[in-house]
């Protein structure tokens, strides 16, 4: 996978690069790969002193803070800190779901094996709020704003809300196919339907901080292709 750096950058200054991810690239260096490519090492070699300010899952794609110094940094992880970064995911989720800024507050346990549980003893407290963007006939685009910053925490409190992402299966998400939204459609013989998309359908969608000299502003990530084909197509037969 051949990555140019320049060509995700959204917005830059002498302090912040913005970028939007693609999927299937981790943000930080993986451990058991040492010559897989990952954010950090591209920003890296495009700025000296880059650190990434926040992380993405791997599959998930989208929007992704860079400071280029160690100031720019600090003033970052700060406002991260602070709870005072807004952030806006979207996702298409199973089922026709009607969300007017619904908030999830329950608690989000990491287990061993890379997932998480809802855990009310032992969790650390988590908030997410979600909207509606538009309902389709088996399916919703929904925006999910996170107040905090947890593990896996958008798609464990959607499958809460009976909402789990499609392509999820982790947390009960199912495959989506082309012929579960098109009327008549016809699939060629002896051929196996693929799944609309071959991820978790979450994109993170737009970022809201302050920069050095307390200008807030917001970067918005336009979907990758993955993404706006299963919503074009959502939008198409549905």
């Amino acid at each position: 996978m051949k990555i140019k750096f320049q060509d995700l950058i959204l917005f830059e200054n002498e302090d912040f690069i913005v970028i939007n991810k693609p999927p299937y690239v981790s943000t930080l260096d993986e451990r058991q790969a040492d010559n897989s490519i990952s954010i950090l090492r591209l920003a890296k070699a495009y700025s000296d002193d880059a650190q990434v300010a926040h992380r993405l899952d791997k599959e998930t794609s989208g929007i992704l803070a860079i400071a280029k110094n160690p100031e720019a940094y600090r003033h970052l992880a700060m406002q991260f800190e602070h709870r005072q970064v807004a952030k806006r995911y979207h996702a298409v989720v199973n089922g026709v779901h009607d969300l007017d800024m619904i908030s999830v507050y329950l608690p989000i346990l990491a287990m061993k094996d890379g997932i998480v549980k809802i855990d009310r003893q032992k969790g650390k407290d988590a908030e997410t709020i979600f909207n509606t963007i538009k309902a389709y006939r088996r399916h919703t685009l929904v925006e999910c704003m996170p107040i905090t910053g947890r593990m896996h925490q958008i798609r464990i409190h959607l499958t809460c809300l009976k909402a789990p992402i499609v392509c999820d299966p982790t947390y009960g998400g199912d495959m989506i196919y082309l012929s579960e939204i098109k009327k008549g459609f016809n699939l060629k013989k002896d051929t196996e339907e693929l799944p609309l998309m071959q991820r978790v359908a979450l994109h993170a969608r737009s970022l809201t901080f302050a920069l050095m000299n307390g200008e807030r502003i917001t970067v918005e990530a336009p979907y990758p292709k993955d993404f706006d084909v299963l919503v074009k197509q959502l939008e198409k037969f549905s």
